[in-house]
């Protein structure tokens, strides 16, 4: 090899260097601003016919110091349909159609009935997840001072509730950036009280049956009506 060819080398080399170096960064040269990533979260739900999901529910409760962590599947039709299946530590059911919300708890016999609209207009999350909030609605959203995005180029959130009436002081959100999906959520009550739910292995637009969010509890269970 002479020394032109040497020097021609010695180029490409140090250009297919830079190449590899700069793919293996995070896309953040081409991150969306706040109000673009709003839009396409919003987007991506409104767009969002069912969904079915794992979920991991962490719950703290600060005045005993004591976290109870739930693993489950939650599905979830348009408009006003969901379903909360619990498997660990112990098995319960949410069960929310247009009609009726259940809480069933298997173990203890019982199960809890209320007015469907009452736990739609009233649960934050619940409201947002079943496509009836908007978050510009009902935040004011902003990305956190030190990062707006994690180590993965997934986006993150912090959100304050405009109104007191939803309980919360404020909630942390992450947001895939490929999909534009909720990945996880995080929030504080009034009281200390911390619950994040993780979501995994999400599939959409399944063509979920309707009633499979029906619940008629099984004989014997005591059932209790929630004003």
């Amino acid at each position: 090899m002479n020394s032109f060819e040497y020097r021609k080398f010695k180029s490409f080399k140090w250009i297919m260097i830079l190449v590899i170096f700069l793919s293996t960064l995070p896309a953040y040269a081409q991150s969306l601003s706040l109000e673009e990533l709003i839009v396409h979260v919003q987007n991506h739900y409104e767009k969002t016919r069912d969904l079915r999901a794992t979920f991991v529910q962490r719950a703290t409760i600060k005045s005993v110091n004591q976290t109870l962590t739930e693993e489950g599947t939650v599905y979830f039709k348009k408009p006003t349909r969901m379903l909360w299946d619990y498997s660990k530590p112990s098995h319960k059911k949410l069960v929310i159609n247009p009609e009726k919300s259940w809480l069933y708890i298997p173990e203890d016999n019982i199960a809890y009935v209320q007015d469907a609209q009452k736990v739609l207009s009233s649960k934050m999350t619940i409201r947002f997840i079943a496509g009836i909030g908007k978050l510009k609605d009902d935040f004011h959203i902003m990305f956190p001072e030190q990062n707006a995005q994690d180590e993965n180029g997934n986006y993150l959130l912090s959100l304050t509730p405009k109104s007191k009436d939803m309980g919360i002081e404020k909630l942390q959100m992450k947001i895939n950036k490929d999909t534009f999906s909720i990945m996880n959520f995080s929030f504080t009550d009034a009281y200390g009280n911390m619950t994040g739910l993780t979501f995994d292995h999400m599939k959409t637009n399944t063509n979920l049956p309707d009633d499979m969010f029906n619940f008629t509890p099984p004989d014997g269970v005591e059932i209790f009506t929630v004003p």
